[in-house]
């Protein structure tokens, strides 16, 4: 079972993330995007303010998403977001999307996300849940997080994708959603 969980920055994909990986005791791949900005030692103002900076480091997490997730191949897994968002995220930010559409790589990687064993948690903006900013994770400011969350639901239809959405304001009620949906599954 390879499970994703799919959505904007600061909605909550994070802590729902690690509490499924530690609850069905299943390895987690943490955010990408983190880990690629943390080892360039990059935060989201450079990021934002440079077009090829943005546009080599959405590559790299393109890339780096789907070498991660290629470990588990024949595996389970819990994945804080999937190449679904990083296309969101190439879409907004930068101009190498019709790049990373043609890489022959998201070919195969569609059909996986299209696979039986295979669910998405589209976890939806919240001003409830919406959390601060860490130093590292993009400033919420809510109408990135809304274009964002667009271009991902854009995204699931365009390739056709099956989802659950996660919409409620609460944790618990979200948690309670993800276990519901896996204990039929599972």
């Amino acid at each position: 079972m390879k499970i994703y969980f799919s959505g904007a920055h600061s909605v909550g994909k994070s802590t729902i993330a690690k509490h499924i990986s530690e609850k069905y005791k299943l390895p987690l791949i943490s955010e990408i995007a983190r880990v690629v900005a943390s080892e360039r030692e990059l935060n989201f103002n450079q990021i934002r303010s440079n077009i090829d900076i943005c546009n080599s480091y959405q590559d790299d997490v393109f890339h780096r998403q789907i070498q991660e997730e290629q470990k588990y191949i024949d595996k389970s897994f819990v994945a804080d977001r999937s190449i679904i968002d990083n296309l969101a995220y190439s879409a907004q930010h930068t101009n190498i999307l019709n790049k990373s559409l043609n890489d022959p790589l998201f070919k195969d990687y569609l059909e996986k996300l299209k696979a039986n064993d295979t669910i998405i948690f589209f976890v939806r903006p919240s001003t409830a849940t919406c959390k601060t900013t860490d130093g590292v994770r993009e400033e919420p400011i809510w109408n990135g997080i809304v274009a964002i969350d667009a271009m991902i639901k854009v995204f699931l239809e365009m390739f056709s994708l099956r989802y659950f959405q996660i919409s409620s304001d609460s944790i618990q009620e979200r948690i309670k959603i993800v276990d519901a949906v896996l204990s039929i599954v599972m």
